[in-house]
């Protein structure tokens, strides 16, 4: 008899878009696969993310594969507390969509082109620090709530912009709406962000295999590990918000031959007084099999240039 695999996912369209062009690739190696949804705290709550606590759209789905409800589980990679959890296997890291943040602004603007004063969305710490920083004189504005709800603020007036993940927009088949792509220069992207993590139980090898054979992609997994080693060195120490992006690039060896390194660039930032932002920067290149020595050097750097005092200048 043939396995179904079960599927879990959140409700929400874009994590059933997410889900769905996972199970699209399963299905395509001959698998049964059933899509279960599920419920998360995050999805019952209205408060801010950083109230409500990393993880909150994770621990469900989670807890559900560990109780053999469902046999896979399909995140936002960025979504994933940087510790493992006992009993799952990351089996596969898929190719990522592009990682930068979005504008969608009324009248088809860019940021640079948004009046002094201009009402600007998002509920994102990390961005609301790095938006400060340009100093264009913007109002940032807390929000919560999934795609359309963000961007149904734009076309009601109520809001002149929001920023999101370029990667969901594009994912959900919204991408003609963003007005500006911002360049990492401007706003360096969520550790993770536009990657998707794929879990299931550890002891289900079988499935693992299938997995990580048909989905992972080992330059978007090198990336993402940089980053993700980056997160977690920072938040050992250091509360600020967090930007990272990782590359393959090619560089030349000693012989000058070409080869793939993986670079990374690493943002940390904190509010001032007088609500002016102060951000340390750093990057760094490595060999692509030192992913995490890379991040958590970098965010050594990061921590070196004042990053620990951003966090608490009373410090």
């Amino acid at each position: 008899m043939t396995r179904v695999i079960r599927m879990g996912t959140r409700g929400s369209k874009l994590a059933l878009a997410q889900t769905g062009t996972v199970a699209d690739a399963l299905r395509a190696t001959g698998a049964e696969v059933e899509i279960v949804k599920v419920t998360t705290p995050g999805d019952q709550s209205s408060a801010p993310i950083p109230t409500i606590g990393v993880g909150v759209f994770t621990s469900a789905l989670r807890e559900a594969l560990l109780r053999n409800e469902v046999d896979v589980i399909v995140h936002s990679y960025k979504d994933l507390p940087t510790a493992p959890e006992p009993g799952i296997t990351l089996a596969a890291v898929p190719p990522r969509e592009d990682p930068r943040d979005a504008l969608v602004a009324r009248d088809g603007l860019t940021l640079g082109e948004l009046p002094p004063g201009s009402s600007v969305g998002t509920g994102s710490p990390r961005r609301t620090a790095q938006l400060r920083a340009l100093g264009l004189g913007l109002e940032i504005v807390p929000i919560r709530g999934n795609i359309d709800t963000r961007m149904r603020k734009v076309t009601d007036g109520e809001l002149d912009a929001v920023v999101l993940a370029r990667a969901g927009l594009a994912r959900v088949g919204l991408a003609e709406a963003i007005t500006e792509t911002l360049d990492p220069i401007q706003m360096l992207p969520a550790p993770a962000q536009g990657a998707l993590a794929v879990e299931c139980r550890t002891a289900d090898v079988d499935l693992e295999r299938l997995l990580a054979s048909t989905l992972d992609d080992k330059g978007t997994r090198a990336a993402v590990t940089a980053e993700r080693a980056l997160l977690a060195a920072l938040e050992a120490g250091c509360s600020a918000p967090v930007g990272a992006l990782a590359e393959i690039v090619e560089d030349l060896d000693a012989d000058g031959k070409v080869v793939e390194r993986i670079s990374l660039r690493g943002t940390a930032a904190a509010e001032g007084e007088n609500g002016a932002v102060d951000m340390v920067r750093a990057s760094a290149l490595a060999e692509k099999d030192q992913a995490a020595q890379l991040g958590k050097d970098l965010a050594a750097e990061l921590l070196d240039l004042g990053a620990g005092a951003l966090a608490d200048p009373a410090e």
